[in-house]
């Protein structure tokens, strides 16, 4: 169903939670007083985005977009690590973008089939009590909390992957052609914006040679400002090698050939100027309808107006098709063949099992930090920073353990400092993240 086709979406991804460390003792039979045996947390899963030939539309996302990782597991006794969560392997048609969404910076462009990027990166699991012993802390009830994985809004936009796109006032026959010349049905019936959708077709020449076209709906004026649906679509023709310009030599409605062929032109360079540079085949279409000498006369007008060839056809009755398909293959073969060469090389390079293999996000312990003390009201006050809450972020201050390292941490800062100085007095309540302590001198 053409309802179906989707190009463009927004997803949310959240890459999985490092698992917390664990607080464990050894017990055993004869080592009742055995040593701090926690292990640590295990990795969160990474968000990976990768492009299959299995999908040629991004409708999956019409419904689902949120996309979350697995946690890692937690630490466990007997220094036993938890496992790393599983990673979410995202499938996309080929030839997608993904975008960081709204600053639209472009994070890959998957023009090939297994292609994959990790787009957010699972947190480290944080560190048991057995990695915090030390001669003077035996006994540690101490441990690191696992690190939050990368949270994300990404925008996916598909460009279809064609060699060669067909372009052209609607109702000129771009339907038609692609219907004639490919395995494509597209619906065809004769009002404007029949095609609501791009057509993909392929185009097969000869034994072990084809090529792929699409038509591309609702080019007319003012297109790459939006007006009718030539801006949803215009992209699609940004990858191809070469265009097919399709004129209406019917002079049915009253249009001139000449007018038509250069509005579409400007809106080409207006969209992006680009794909107005790429070679082009100039087709005039209906011909059928002509008698010989009408034909000769207006193929003549064309020719001279823009100084280009012009291969009149009739898609109804197929007048000349053959010749254009052979000319549309003349053109891109070289290419074409070129991309299939590098494509082949790629999938031999390829490992059978994709192993994805990402560093996950890590928030080191800083022992040299900034902050402040603040007055929140009065005799309360508040330990604040950007280093504070990555320190928070890194230890249980509900830990005793955790926060006398946290307040050494401090305290090596100068913290006694920065109380004095913002004026607290014995007996002051200060604030640290969720926990609270009374200041005694």
């Amino acid at each position: 169903m053409e309802f179906d086709f989707l190009d463009e979406a927004i997803i949310e991804i959240t890459a999985g939670k490092g698992g917390d460390g664990a607080i464990s003792f050894r017990r055993e039979k004869f080592a009742p007083f055995g040593g701090p045996d926690g292990g640590n947390g295990g990795t969160g899963g990474h968000i990976i985005i990768q492009s299959v030939l299995e999908k040629n539309t991004l409708v999956d996302f019409k419904y689902k977009k949120k996309f979350l990782a697995e946690n890692g597991e937690n630490g466990k006794t007997k220094n036993q690590y938890g496992c790393d969560g599983e990673d979410m392997v995202i499938e996309v048609p080929v030839g997608t973008v993904i975008y960081n969404y709204p600053d639209m910076d472009k994070i890959a462009d998957l023009q090939y089939p297994n292609e994959y990027v990790i787009v957010a990166r699972g947190g480290i699991g944080g560190r048991g009590n057995s990695k915090f012993a030390t001669s003077t802390l035996q006994a540690p009830r101490i441990s690191e909390k696992g690190i939050e994985g990368e949270k994300k809004v990404l925008k996916l936009e598909l460009k279809l992957l064609a060699d060669i796109g067909i372009v052209g006032f609607p109702n000129v026959g771009k339907s038609s052609l692609i219907s004639k010349i490919s395995n494509a049905r597209p619906k065809i019936a004769n009002y404007p914006f029949t095609t609501l959708i791009p057509n993909l077709g392929v185009v097969k020449v000869d034994e072990g040679k084809s090529f792929v076209v699409a038509d591309i709906p609702g080019l007319i004026e003012g297109a790459h400002e939006g007006i009718g649906l030539g801006d949803k679509f215009l992209k699609h023709i940004e990858r191809c090698f070469a265009l097919v310009h399709i004129i209406d030599g019917s002079e049915y409605e009253g249009r001139d050939p000449v007018n038509d062929y250069y509005s579409i032109r400007k809106e080409l360079e207006k969209f992006n100027k680009d794909i107005s540079l790429k070679e082009e085949v100039i087709v005039l279409n209906k011909t059928d309808t002509l008698s010989e000498d009408k034909l000769v006369t207006i193929c003549s007008k064309i020719e001279k107006a823009i100084g280009k060839p012009v291969i009149p056809i009739s898609c109804y009755t197929g007048y000349n098709v053959d010749r254009l398909k052979g000319i549309m293959y003349s053109i891109i073969e070289d290419r074409r063949e070129e991309e299939i060469r590098k494509y082949e090389k790629l999938k031999r390079s390829m490992p059978e099992k994709i192993k994805f293999d990402a560093e996950p996000v890590k928030v080191e312990t800083v022992m040299k930090i900034k902050y402040q003390v603040v007055r929140i009201a009065e005799h309360e006050y508040e330990i604040v920073g950007e280093d504070i809450v990555q320190l928070l972020s890194k230890f249980n201050i509900f830990q005793m353990d955790s926060r006398k390292k946290i307040l050494g941490i401090l305290e090596k800062n100068g913290l006694e400092k920065l109380l004095r100085r913002a004026g607290v007095s014995e007996g002051d309540t200060i604030y640290c993240g969720e926990f609270a302590f009374e200041y005694i001198r």
